[in-house]
């Protein structure tokens, strides 16, 4: 493996930092070396109607000022408001509002610039240039300029942040400003993908001399009060480069109890909330003036195996765990439906995703013959959950093990809190689950599926898997990429450690008396957080 390819995913996990990723998950659509300029998406009022997924232009007058509250799934006192290290959702739904990044992604998981022109590629994409939009300025009024955009992709690459595993073949002196508002990325091989590191959230741009603990963004809020596990406030920012928000002030309140969040919201106490339980969604639907906003997604709640360590280092082991599910039902039991079957592959809207591949379904015969050949014709395994991980995580979990019984398995379910999941012994678990949002093939492996990826969960390698997804970065022909990403994808298929038996949808819930939220395909909450779009009718 070249030392190039060594660095992608070679981070120190800070304090054994919680795997609770928000933008861990979070990718963008293929890059095509003809990306030319990419044009900022416009803004527009849209609302959520009955259908999943589905927005409508809204005719509902939107009301300047007021202040919105929000609950969301609660954090800790590590809680913390540096984009480079955002990794519980609080931080992510805090630096959303604080900061913005040269390129995102639009609700509908298409790439998209933000602060940044335009950004293109030279023509085997060893080089990508990025000139910023005029007239940016940080929140105490000082310019954005390209010193600013250097200063934050070397600080991400020196100090090995959360955003550097996206950044394959970038190093900090590889950072050339051209002009004040002009920057070069010149990388030491080909990366057909660079714009998707551009547009993670941990890569957003910070100014000279950045301090989180007074942190000064470009985003459409500035910070007024930060209580880490308790909630962030803010104020709106008018000189946003897309407009100032419509409210005035932003609260966001950490709920630590799932009952906790949904009460407030049904009693009023705050105007939106995220990550619905499922069991919930009749009882918001049914309540006057709340309304379920719903996103098909990418999205997926993984069972992990260590193919290094017993019984998952035998690969029929694996298979055989892939055919004890029925997916369907695990879908309908623990997501209440609210999901889509999943084929042990993830990356579902990447062009080379194999579609035709046949669909994995439950083969109890199959699996106890695979078990009896690897010699374990009665096994008993732990399967460690926690309701961190997402809604329908622990009941996936337990309905797992009801199946797995017809096979000869006995599946005891070990529930632990976020911070013993997340903590010490994550990444060491024998058979777990986690969750990862949306991401295309090759950005996803960058993080989780690479031998020194940061969150390679299953302790995957793979030497064929391996010499394909790196050939994949360097390919810049779209059809010749695509063909490498599925031979890779087939692969992982056939004999990887991940089973992959669902992709859910984000269920999250506003207040009828607040608009302009829309799903996110990315699987990012409230509509990715996008709380400068709200406002109250």
């Amino acid at each position: 493996m070249s030392d190039e390819m060594k660095k992608i995913g070679e981070i120190v996990v800070r304090e054994r930092m919680s795997r609770r990723t928000f933008l861990r998950g979070v990718g963008a659509t293929g890059a095509s070396l003809a990306l030319g300029p990419l044009l900022a998406a416009c803004g527009g009022t849209t609302t959520t109607t009955a259908a999943a997924g589905e927005t409508t232009t809204t005719t509902a007058a939107a009301k300047t000022g007021g202040s919105l509250k929000v609950g969301i799934v609660g954090g800790s006192a590590k809680d913390t408001l540096d984009p480079g290290l955002s990794s519980f959702e609080p931080d992510n739904a805090f630096v959303t509002q604080l900061y913005d990044g040269l390129m995102g992604l639009s609700t509908d998981y298409q790439l998209e610039n933000r602060l940044a022109e335009e950004v293109t590629a030279n023509a085997d994409a060893s080089m990508w240039t990025a000139r910023l939009k005029s007239g940016l300025e940080w929140h105490d009024g000082k310019p954005v300029t390209a010193d600013d955009v250097v200063f934050t992709f070397q600080r991400v690459l020196s100090e090995e942040l959360l955003g550097a595993p996206g950044l394959p073949g970038l190093k900090p002196e590889g950072i050339v400003k051209v002009d004040d508002m002009t920057v070069e990325f010149r990388l030491d091989q080909p990366n057909a993908i660079f714009a998707e590191g551009l547009a993670m959230r941990y890569n957003m741009i910070v100014p000279v001399g950045f301090d989180a603990a007074k942190p000064v963004g470009c985003g459409p809020f500035k910070l007024v009060e930060f209580r880490p596990g308790e909630q962030c406030t803010f104020s709106a920012y008018d000189g946003f480069w897309r407009g100032a928000p419509k409210v005035t002030d932003l609260s966001i309140i950490e709920f630590a109890d799932e009952s906790a969040r949904v009460n407030a919201f049904l009693s009023d106490t705050v105007h939106a909330i995220s990550q619905v339980p499922r069991a919930q969604v009749a009882v918001i639907e049914a309540s006057p003036g709340h309304e379920v906003l719903r996103a098909t997604t990418g999205a997926w709640q993984p069972f992990t195996m260590r193919i290094d360590e017993k019984p998952f280092s035998d690969v029929r082991v694996r298979q055989a765990f892939r055919l004890i599910v029925d997916r369907q039902q695990m879908v309908d039991q623990a997501y209440a439906g609210f999901g889509w079957v999943g084929n042990d592959m993830y990356a579902p809207f990447d062009p080379g995703y194999p579609s035709d591949l046949p669909q994995r379904v439950q083969d109890i015969e199959q699996a106890k013959s695979l078990l009896k050949a690897a010699g374990y014709e009665s096994l008993a395994v732990e399967l460690v959950t926690s309701e961190a991980i997402g809604g329908g995580a622990v009941a996936a979990a337990q309905v797992f093990a009801e199946q797995a019984k017809a096979a000869g398995v006995t599946c005891t379910v070990n529930k632990v809190d976020s911070g013993v999941f997340y903590g010490d012994q994550y990444l060491s678990w024998v058979f777990a689950q986690d969750f990862w949002y949306t991401r295309n093939y090759l950005s996803q492996a960058a993080v989780g599926t690479l031998p020194t990826a940061q969150w390679n969960e299953t302790h995957w390698k793979d030497d064929e898997w391996q010499k394909l997804v790196e050939e994949a970065f360097r390919t810049g022909d779209d059809t010749k990429r695509n063909e490498l990403i599925r031979a890779a994808a087939t692969i992982e298929y056939e004999r990887g450690g991940l089973l992959i038996w669902s992709f859910n949808d984000q269920i999250d819930a506003h207040s009828g008396k607040i608009s302009g939220l829309v799903p996110d395909k990315s699987g990012i909450p409230v509509g990715g957080f996008r709380f400068h779009d709200a406002f109250f009718v």
